[in-house]
């Protein structure tokens, strides 16, 4: 039985353990902070499949096969650890804004054939619907009855659990520095900082690199040197002429989020889509009944200089827009604000699936950008369909 050793613990990496696990693969993860952190920690898990425009190629398949995969994914998690699981089935309803209805007749069209639903919306079936919304520049809205949102943060906890159950071990406050080389004995050595944790690994047939911003850091070297106590052994060298890095650079990308609290949920109660306008989302919290809280965001900040710091210009703007097509929401209290740092691919697109060059059993699942939870679920099956062909 091969083991695989999963680097990051966020939505990605969990979803990853969980489904090694059900193809009885030994799998051990380990992240240096606890799980549901950093980009995971910060994402609202807006599901946008079938009303995104992507249409063919990988970027469409991916989201189909997760939006898919989340109507299985959930109820057999939530059967594992016996609660709920925030996940909410009514839709994406996006506003559109002196837009031409053209684009989305034709995706409409396309969604049709494929199987999928999309609704065009005008000004007064929108009002009747959602009366909560400001009317006056909106034209239409697109309503995508099979896409959904989920909690990040609980789902990413929910998988870690359920991976448990199934055998995984996990290990946090574990920090990986790099992976090396040694002449003497041609073997793959990950470098960690524990020494007690590297004496319990045995050896690993596969690394599979799932860290997000941490997994441009994470490089090999060539040497030879005398191992001390912290590192695991990899059971793998070299196929070719290995490359000095991870061949891939991740720059970070902050986004920014409002949590708001309003007396009475906004429009009809017994209708709670998402609703997103000018890719601002207000997001309904499912966790409160009846539903008073709302998620507000999110930004997208760059820097130039690779360090990104929470503008809260950008997050107030973000709030504005809100209540501009959502004038109830400018009574609302604010609870928290909260940011993380999105993994964004430097010259190539997201997400990074693929082996690292040179190495047959180093695989990596990493910078999804915006759609670590979207594409959580078909990054898993990815990883498992090329470990278990290779096996």
């Amino acid at each position: 039985m091969s083991h695989v050793l999963v680097i990051g613990c966020g939505v990605v990496g969990a979803a990853i353990a969980y489904e090694l696990s059900l193809s009885g693969l030994e799998v051990t993860v380990i992240d240096q902070q606890p799980p549901a952190q950093a980009a995971t920690g910060a994402a609202l898990g807006v599901l946008m499949g079938a009303i995104s425009h992507k249409i063919k190629g990988n970027a469409w398949q991916m989201r189909a096969a997760s939006i898919k995969r989340y109507e299985t994914l959930i109820p057999e998690l939530e059967a594992a650890i016996r609660r709920r699981i925030p996940f909410n089935r009514q839709g994406i309803l996006m506003l559109c804004f002196q837009e031409d209805l053209a684009a989305w007749e034709k995706l409409a069209a396309v969604r049709s054939a494929q199987e999928w639903q999309l609704e065009i919306w005008n000004a007064a079936q929108l009002q009747s619907r959602c009366p909560q919304l400001n009317g006056e520049k909106i034209v239409a809205a697109i309503y995508s009855p099979q896409d959904r949102q989920v909690d990040p943060v609980a789902l990413t906890l929910a998988l870690v659990e359920a991976a448990k159950h199934k055998g995984v071990q996990f290990h946090f406050g574990v920090t990986a520095t790099g992976y090396y080389l040694d002449n003497a004995d041609q073997r793959m050595y990950l470098q960690i900082e524990n020494a007690q944790l590297s004496e319990k690994i045995k050896d690993v047939d596969w690394l599979v690199i799932a860290a997000g911003t941490g997994s441009t850091p994470l490089q090999w070297r060539q040497e030879s040197t005398s191992r001390d106590r912290t590192h695991i052994a990899l059971t793998f060298a070299p196929t070719q002429q290995a490359q000095s890095t991870l061949a891939v650079e991740i720059k970070p990308v902050l986004g920014q989020a409002i949590h708001m609290r309003v007396n009475q949920p906004l429009g009809n109660p017994h209708f709670q889509p998402v609703i997103t306008g000018d890719d601002v989302h207000i997001v309904p919290c499912l966790s409160s009944q009846p539903i008073t809280d709302y998620w507000v965001g999110a930004t997208v900040e760059f820097s130039a200089n690779g360090q990104v710091v929470a503008d809260a210009t950008q997050l107030e703007k973000v709030k504005q827009q809100a209540i501009a097509f959502c004038p109830a929401l400018a009574q609302a209290k604010i609870i928290r604000t909260w940011s993380g740092l999105r993994p964004r691919p430097e010259g190539q697109p997201a997400p990074i699936i693929r082996h690292v060059p040179g190495f047959d059993n180093i695989l990596l699942a990493t910078g999804h950008y915006r759609n670590g939870v979207l594409l959580a679920p078909a990054t898993a099956e990815k990883i498992r369909e090329i470990i278990m062909r290779d096996e």
